[in-house]
């Protein structure tokens, strides 16, 4: 039931959520809860994530927009029929402080904050990502394309490519696939290669630092 109770689709500007009609509010926020706190990859840090409309009392949805803001996510509802998601979420934020009344020296951005580039196909060899936010790939990194984001990538298929997660020197960004086979996979400075014969393993699979060196370990999506 776990894996029927959220359904993710991923979109041009998020993620958005749809929620099984049987479950309980209770359940489903303890399900998104467990997921963010294990750092599964289940979402990353910056994500647009969309809730559905006409299904959350304001006091089920001010619950969920606090739990996905504790982890550094954006959470709005969907946005209307024509309706620009930009738009909408512009709409949501105070205005602009006046530019003399702003400090000279400009605060850096916030990495938990940061916008995903979300791309919804395959990457096939010969073709390059490259950005300073984090990257949602819903398809293959097929063996020639590469990835280089500023912030974390996740993969929803079969990661075969070059993969550059914390390009800018994040340390904490992370490499999450379906199947983490990459030519060659960095973290920041960090640098490791697939051995030379790996067999898929059924579990998704994240990269990261630990102990100054590039760890992949299986996780449950």
């Amino acid at each position: 039931m776990s894996e029927e109770m959220v359904k993710i689709k991923g979109g041009r500007s998020g993620l958005s959520l749809t929620f099984a009609p049987q479950v309980s509010f209770e359940d489903i926020l303890q399900h998104l809860q467990e997921k963010l706190e294990s750092g599964s990859g289940f979402f990353l840090r910056g994500t647009m994530v969309f809730l559905p409309r006409d299904v959350l009392t304001d006091g089920q949805r001010e619950k969920l927009q606090k739990l996905f803001h504790e982890h550094g996510l954006i959470c709005r509802l969907q946005p209307l029929e024509g309706e620009n998601p930009l738009e909408q979420q512009s709409k949501a934020q105070p205005a602009p402080v006046p530019a003399e009344s702003q400090p000279q020296a400009e605060a850096p951005q916030n990495p938990d904050t940061q916008e995903m580039l979300v791309v919804n196909k395959t990457l096939r060899g010969g073709q390059e990502i490259r950005t300073k936010s984090s990257v949602l790939v819903c398809g293959n990194v097929n063996p020639g394309a590469q990835i280089i984001a500023g912030g974390s990538i996740d993969v929803r298929g079969i990661c075969r490519g070059m993969v550059h997660a914390g390009a800018y020197g994040d340390t904490s960004a992370i490499v999450v696939a379906d199947h983490l086979m990459p030519t060659q996979i960095r973290i920041a400075s960090f640098i490791a290669r697939s051995p030379d014969h790996m067999d898929m393993t059924e579990k998704a699979e994240r990269a990261s630092i630990k102990d100054g060196q590039i760890v992949i370990e299986p996780i449950e999506r």
